[in-house]
């Protein structure tokens, strides 16, 4: 496929990551003003902020913390550190933490998977305890876990000092590294997911609910996680989908429990009426094919390092205008990953997205009848463009 054919192509048919400032081109109403200190609503798939005020505002996060205790716990199963049925002994350490609990016995041995769900669902302090101690040995040793864990997900926003949300000065997170947090969640570990949809968990003879109450109230939200004290307030992150568009919600700092849920259900319903999602070519999809000077093949595929994801008001598709180019003389040693061309998004002749084009594989230099041969051709090339 050559290149003008490519560009017309992609007119109709990539989706790119529309900035803030393209969506004043169409009249959307202005977001819901919530009853929260802070509030996010982003789009899972692109990571498109939608709606955001306070958003980068630390804050005490409250059980929200759990989230990450969760996440570490999934990543270490994920790596095979833990496993799901392995017996985790309770401290008496776990046993005496306060707050929302699991009920679960000092000296007796809960299996991971329990803990897990007794701390998506029940909110349990002594389960998060429990589990922390299981995986780093302490809290302390678990909390620098955490912090590097927020470090590489590009939580800037926050930092742990516990894996419970218990109040400590040092203890904050925002609404849109919580946003983050979630969207990880939700993308990197789908079979654990489906835990934070659970309305209930019976444990040591007692039944608790789960204390996101739009789980009851909303078919299409299927997580995640609410939190509570004194200082941060009723926080909730929530998750939904509907039409293929998964959307997450983050407030902090709501007067009740229901405002929280009320408040919440507002973000969700704003971003599903006004806005759309596609994803129309995944990282790695071969794009078009680039020439290539003194290598041992002439041409190279070149695709893009991330999935081409747009997140606009509904109606504003169609209306992109996209291009590709390639850069000049591509000269062979080429590294996979190497960046060799550019795609530019135009949205009423602005610019309001580019994406670097890659190589999809490398291309070894060629033999030395192949390189002189190739500079040749490039000398009068150069004189005749």
């Amino acid at each position: 496929m050559n290149i003008t054919t490519f560009a017309k192509r992609l007119c109709l048919l990539v989706p790119l990551i529309i900035t803030p400032a393209a969506w004043a081109v169409e009249a959307v109403p202005s977001p819901p003003q919530l009853a929260a200190k802070s509030y996010v609503l982003m789009d899972a798939s692109s990571g498109n902020v939608l709606v955001e005020n306070n958003g980068d505002q630390r804050l005490p996060p409250a059980s929200l913390t759990k989230l990450m205790t969760a996440y570490i716990a999934t990543l270490e199963i994920r790596r095979g550190q833990i496993g799901e049925s392995d017996p985790v002994t309770v401290s008496e350490n776990a046993w005496r933490t306060g707050g929302s609990r699991m009920f679960i016995k000092v000296g007796s041995q809960v299996s991971v998977s329990d803990l897990l769900h007794g701390i998506i669902i029940q909110s349990g302090n002594d389960a998060s305890v429990a589990l922390s101690e299981h995986i780093a040995g302490s809290e302390d040793a678990f909390a620098d876990m955490m912090n590097k864990t927020a470090a590489d997900l590009g939580m800037i926003n926050s930092h742990f000092m516990n894996p419970t949300g218990l109040p400590n000065p040092d203890h904050y997170s925002s609404a849109h590294d919580m946003a983050v947090l979630a969207r990880a969640i939700i993308h990197e570990d789908p079979a654990h997911y489906a835990i934070y949809s659970q309305k209930e968990f019976f444990w040591n003879g007692i039944k608790q609910p789960n204390r996101n109450l739009l789980l009851w109230r909303d078919k299409t939200v299927d997580g995640l996680k609410t939190g509570h004290t004194d200082e941060a307030g009723y926080c909730m992150v929530s998750s939904a989908v509907r039409d293929g568009m998964r959307l997450i919600a983050v407030v902090f700092g709501t007067n009740s429990e229901q405002a929280r849920a009320a408040e919440t259900q507002k973000l969700l319903t704003y971003g599903f009426r006004f806005f759309e999602t596609q994803t129309f070519y995944q990282k790695g999809a071969e794009l078009a094919q680039a020439p290539v000077w003194k290598g041992t093949v002439h041409q190279v595929k070149a695709g893009l390092a991330e999935d081409l994801t747009m997140t606009m008001p509904k109606g504003q598709l169609k209306k992109l205008a996209a291009s590709m180019t390639m850069n000049p003389q591509l000269i062979a040693p080429i590294a996979k990953g190497d960046v060799i061309g550019k795609v530019e998004v135009k949205l009423d002749d602005k610019v309001v997205h580019s994406a670097d084009l890659i190589a999809l594989e490398a291309v070894d230099e060629g033999g030395i009848f192949r390189r002189m041969w190739d500079s040749i051709r490039l000398f009068f090339y150069g004189l005749f463009n």
